[in-house]
């Protein structure tokens, strides 16, 4: 089967849909840097961008879709008449490669609910990326693909004009909604292409009642029992819910439908800074051909990876098939979840490691999002910074954050799934005085979880959060359960607690007057 982009304006030789090996081949051959590692993963370069750059987030104002969107900071408004130009120089720019590489594929495993996907972009990377990413088509699927729901038109080798109403710069990711055309321009990072369809999930998913969540997933190898661990970048999303004696849904994104959940993605894209094959066995076996890891330190004649080697990014990522770790569920799809934890990377060192929410809670910390932005996940961010996004993935909102809150409060009713919060950032202080949560103790946490160890333990009520605190865990340091107690200043863990509450208070009244009284009777006391 071969496509015809010359109605966009777009006349190079395709390839569609290549196997993977020749995109490899194609990326050696072309794409500077390109190599294989001593595992036959490629590794490729991104160029002056290594994170996402969500400020050039640009979603149409058209009547289609306009009164779906909040508009605002994350969801910037942009003419129809400057998307038609930025179409129009990527069309240009994409005309003149020698090749183009063309890639079909599903967003979602679920075939009552999914959305086709078409990907055109000048880089064999870039390419073997979204194979990675998306759900790949069986050979009777491709033949019968038919018009996409989304394309994407990746030029991001070439700039956007940033004299254009709305654009404001040389890097812009603009959504057409009606039209379903993503359109990529000033930015190589590979991210960029994951993150638009996710998007536009998240707009799609709510018209037909469906939650899509920002969230990885597992199940029970013995029972089927799901667990939805919800979190920014860089909060533990991937590393807790690759674990060897669970099986793996997905890693970042799912939708909750009446009959249970489904991944979005056919593929994983892990964090790989400082990967150990001790701590992250099956992350770290799953990085051979046919993954691709972005922005990593080679050594040119062993071909090894420095892992730990951060002089490009912090952020170095692996892109990899779900197939590529075993017992990985497939088709990826699962019950409704018996667990949610929303996992949040405390830059504070005030949360506990694990704590039981109630209803009212866990709609305040999903409303929330509270976590730390990680250095090296969004361009400028070199430490963690303190930050609440909304529904633990606000960036990729398009309704209103409590639209998405509703569906979940709908959802835990449904299912009786237990919440609990998990922080995965720091102990004993925030970084410099304090030290990382170790990624044995969040494992244990979770072993504890799903063991049901800590339904009927004993608690003690933290009394600035209000939320259950398990006294023990089976594998946990005592003194952990405990924060104020590990700090070298109990009255600067305790002034540090109060500035935190007063950031949660502060962040939920930004929502106005909309949040259910049940949810503000759940936000933390700060002391007189």
């Amino acid at each position: 089967m071969s496509v015809d982009l010359t109605a966009h304006g777009v006349h190079a030789p395709v390839l569609h849909n290549p196997a993977p090996a020749r995109l490899v081949e194609l990326a050696l051959a072309h794409e500077p840097g390109s190599l294989l590692t001593d595992t036959g993963a490629l590794v490729a370069y991104s160029g002056e961008k290594t994170g996402r750059s969500p400020k050039d987030k640009r979603i149409v104002d058209e009547p289609g879709s306009a009164a779906e969107v909040d508009w605002g900071a994350v969801n910037v408004a942009l003419p129809e008449s400057s998307f038609d130009l930025l179409f129009t120089r990527a069309a240009a720019f994409l005309s003149a490669q020698s090749r183009l590489f063309v890639i079909d594929g599903f967003a979602g495993w679920d075939p009552a609910h999914r959305i086709k996907v078409r990907v055109i972009a000048s880089r064999a990377y870039h390419a073997l990326f979204m194979q990675n990413m998306l759900v790949r088509p069986t050979p009777a699927e491709l033949a019968d693909f038919g018009t996409p729901d989304l394309t994407i038109w990746n030029a991001g080798a070439h700039t956007a004009d940033p004299s254009l109403p709305g654009v404001g710069g040389p890097t812009c990711v603009a959504l057409h909604p009606s039209r379903g055309q993503l359109v990529i321009l000033g930015t190589q990072y590979a991210g960029e292409m994951k993150k638009g369809v996710f998007t536009v999930m998240h707009h799609r998913m709510p018209r037909k009642g469906l939650l899509s969540m920002h969230c990885s997933a597992n199940a029970s190898a013995d029972t089927g029992d799901t667990t939805l661990f919800f979190g920014l970048s860089g909060t533990g999303k991937t590393t807790l819910s690759a674990d060897p004696r669970r099986r793996l849904i997905g890693d970042d994104e799912h939708v909750w439908t009446d009959d249970g959940i489904f991944n979005i993605e056919g593929g994983c894209y892990a964090k790989a800074i400082r990967l150990s094959p001790a701590t992250e066995p099956e992350i770290h076996a799953a990085i051979r051909f046919g993954a691709v890891l972005e922005n990593v330190a080679v050594d040119p004649i062993s071909r090894q990876v420095d892992y730990a080697d951060d002089h490009l990014t912090e952020n170095t990522r692996c892109s990899y098939p779900l197939s590529h770790i075993p017992g990985a569920v497939t088709p990826a799809l699962g019950r409704a979840p018996r667990h949610v934890v929303f996992l949040t990377c405390d830059a504070t060192g005030v949360l506990p490691p694990v704590a039981r929410l109630g209803t009212a809670q866990a709609m305040l910390h999903f409303l929330s999002g509270y976590t730390a932005k990680v250095a090296g996940t969004e361009m400028g961010v070199r430490e963690p910074q303190a930050t609440f996004s909304a529904c633990f993935g606000a960036p990729f909102l398009v309704w209103h954050p409590q639209v998405y809150a509703r569906l979940l409060a709908r959802r835990l009713a449904e299912s009786s799934a237990r919440v609990w919060l998990v922080n995965t950032g720091w102990s004993g202080g925030p970084p410099g005085v304090g030290h990382r949560m170790p990624i044995p103790v969040s494992r244990a946490i979770l072993d504890a979880i799903h063991a049901g160890a800590l339904d009927a333990s004993p608690v003690r009520i933290d009394p600035i959060f209000r939320f259950d605190v398990p006294i023990e865990v089976p594998g946990v340091p005592a003194a952990l359960m405990h924060p104020r107690s590990t700090w070298p200043s109990p009255a600067a863990y305790d002034a540090a607690a109060a500035r935190l509450a007063r950031l949660f208070i502060d962040n939920l009244a930004r929502f106005g007057d909309a949040i259910d009284p049940e949810v503000r009777a759940a936000l933390p006391v700060v002391p007189a």
